[in-house]
């Protein structure tokens, strides 16, 4: 399956590249190289004469090939010790999905199709639905809807809670020739485990204990019009093959029944966790993440968007009820809000308001409304205790190995700590790339290393 993903990653084009193979984790040295994929493909093995070679001790010497196909990439086992394997599942020959990650050995290696970048310039408008905002940052986002609103394209939000990933999703809806059509928001983070494939999917009577009827699901409810998977980050993934049937054939099997169902849906999907990061861990299924990111917007956090806060705080006093306060907006209560972190996004700014609004006097100007905020991530730390002493017990590097393990698991235990246990956006805070986040991870034992083959 070719994908083509349009990004709002700023302005300018990007180079295109060919299909590739990125090696996502394993024991050697090879973590974060990516390889450009020849027609005729590449074997990789531990072997020295290897188009690839992998310094993995569960990688036997010619271990699989993978080549470029019309439909995704071949993965062929040579007949290795170990095997390989594709989402848990030993294989010999296969067709994998763009976005797939194989293991060999203790190597993840991610299938990557050819790269197609799309200049798209930043909206004239400085409004999309029920978002608002003239930084330059928003108007690319509402660029890339305007356009996608216009197609059946499965769309996947990205960003940071309350960046307003559900307002941008009935924005889409509304603009779309489904706008006549039902619009269905289904939280995937809500649901409970053992009801969720039948709200999503329906079932039959006598399905499961209880179930005295049949029951209509989430798809169904949405025929003709658009469904929000809210937080698809949370679906467990023994469902996610189901919904990819779903996204792929347009039909489900209610839960107990035998006779698929034909729905005409449009899915949106949204998320705050580091889904990317989920399908390199296993968590997430590859193949069903690129069908549900054929567009892939993120959705930028406030303190990102430059210039947007005295407008949001207009429009918010005006939807609180005090509209004279909004021809006020400036001054230090204005610098108050802008030195906010607002980890809630333009949720929290809403709320902020509205309880100023509400706490406020019939006399109060913009500049004596309380304001009142969160204590900010900012805040001064607690004074560190002293450093132990060093002793020359031991040999130099040794000492100072043992020094720097202490140093790096105290600083990641913390980091993730004030991340909210985000790790796109510890590595942002960090000034680190992922990919080498994750081996710092894994070497503190902070995070679970793949397992063996």
């Amino acid at each position: 399956m070719r994908v083509t993903r349009v990004t709002n990653l700023g302005a300018g084009r990007a180079p295109v590249r060919s299909a590739r193979l990125k090696i996502l984790a394993g024991p050697g040295p090879e973590a974060g190289l990516e390889i450009d994929l020849p027609p005729i493909g590449v074997v990789i093995g531990a072997d020295p004469g290897c188009d690839v070679v992998v310094a993995d001790p569960a990688v036997s010497g010619r271990h699989c090939t993978i080549s470029p196909s019309p439909t995704g990439f071949s993965v062929t086992d040579l007949g290795s010790k170990n095997g390989t394997f594709l989402d848990g599942a030993g294989i010999g020959k296969i067709t994998a999905p763009a976005g797939a990650v194989i293991r060999v050995g203790h190597t993840l290696i991610e299938l990557l199709p050819a790269d197609e970048s799309v200049d798209i310039p930043p909206s004239a408008n400085d409004r999309f639905g029920g978002l608002v905002g003239a930084s330059v940052a928003m108007r690319q986002v509402f660029a890339i809807l305007e356009r996608a609103a216009r197609s059946d394209s499965s769309i996947l939000l990205l960003g940071e809670s309350g960046t307003g990933k559900e307002l941008a999703a009935r924005a889409v809806h509304d603009q779309s020739p489904r706008a006549a059509g039902p619009f269905i928001v289904f939280d995937c983070g809500a649901a409970t485990d053992t009801l969720i494939e039948s709200d999503l999917f329906g079932h039959v009577r006598g399905a499961f204990t209880g179930a005295a009827g049949d029951r209509q699901g989430a798809f169904a409810a949405a025929h003709g019009g658009t469904l929000f998977l809210d937080e698809i980050g949370d679906l467990p993934i023994a469902l996610q093959p189901k919904l990819l049937r779903m996204l792929e054939a347009g039909e489900v099997i209610p839960l107990g029944g035998r006779k698929p169902e034909r729905h005409d849906v449009r899915v949106v999907a949204a998320t705050h966790r580091d889904v990317f990061g989920e399908v390199a861990r296993g968590g997430f299924r590859g193949d069903l993440y690129y069908r549900l990111a054929v567009v892939e917007v993120h959705l930028p956090p406030l303190r990102q968007r430059h210039g947007d806060l005295p407008g949001l705080v207009r429009l918010f006093l005006e939807r609180a009820g005090r509209p004279e306060l909004a021809a006020q907006v400036g001054g230090p209560a204005l610098e108050k809000l802008a030195r906010y972190h607002f980890p809630g996004n333009v949720r929290e700014l809403r709320n902020v308001i509205a309880r100023a609004v509400a706490l406020a006097g019939p006399d109060d100007t913009f500049a004596s409304l309380p304001l009142l905020l969160r204590p900010t991530m900012a805040a001064p730390a607690p004074v560190a205790p002293p450093a132990p002493k060093v002793v020359a017990d031991r040999p130099f590097h040794d000492a100072k190995d043992a020094l720097v393990a202490a140093f790096e698991r105290d600083y990641l235990v913390d980091l993730l700590a004030r991340a909210g246990g985000n790790l796109s956006e510890a590595a942002r805070q960090a000034g680190l790339e992922r990919k080498f986040l994750y081996k710092l991870l894994e070497r503190a034992g902070l995070r679970t290393k793949e397992p063996e083959a």
